[in-house]
């Protein structure tokens, strides 16, 4: 199995707190309201959603299963495991995402973002393969990103 890393950054005019609360510990109730054109509906197949959950996502184009591993509320980090779906292609075993938000300039936050590819035995990904395909998810994150920070922003009252 071969493992590749990417990592960018994203952004944002939201606090720390408050985006952690509606990117992650309320996303079933926040990303099929902010962007539906991907996410239908998100449930817990099994957990309390903390680490050990595993939770599917309905998408306007197939599901994605994840298995959450981490969830620091003190520190703003999270760790998930896609184990099923469409994004898993092209000998792609599965992904394993960690978001860290960290306090950026003007009171806003950033996200960060890590991605390990886990491949399948015997292929490798040359640097320009993991980037391509890469930058095909950060895409379709940052895009979610951006609409719950557009939420929130428009809804100053939630998660104070």
């Amino acid at each position: 199995m071969g493992v590749s890393t990417y990592e960018y950054d994203v952004p944002t005019k939201v606090s720390p707190d408050k985006l952690f609360r509606g990117l992650v510990l309320n996303s079933s109730a926040v990303f099929p309201e902010v962007y539906p054109q991907v996410y239908k509906k998100l449930e817990n197949i099994s957990g309390d959603g903390g680490p050990g959950t595993i939770k599917k996502a309905h998408l306007a184009g197939g599901h994605q299963v994840n298995h959450i591993e981490e969830l620091d509320t003190d520190k703003l980090e999270f760790g998930y495991t896609i184990v099923e779906g469409d994004v898993l292609q092209s000998g792609v075993e599965k992904i394993y995402n960690h978001i860290k938000i960290v306090e950026g300039p003007d009171g806003g936050s950033v996200i960060k973002n890590t991605a390990k590819y886990f491949t399948e035995d015997g292929l490798e990904f040359k640097e320009d393969e993991t980037r391509n395909y890469a930058i095909a998810s950060t895409d379709k994150y940052t895009g979610l990103y951006k609409a719950v920070e557009n939420y929130l922003l428009e809804n100053p009252h939630l998660y104070n």
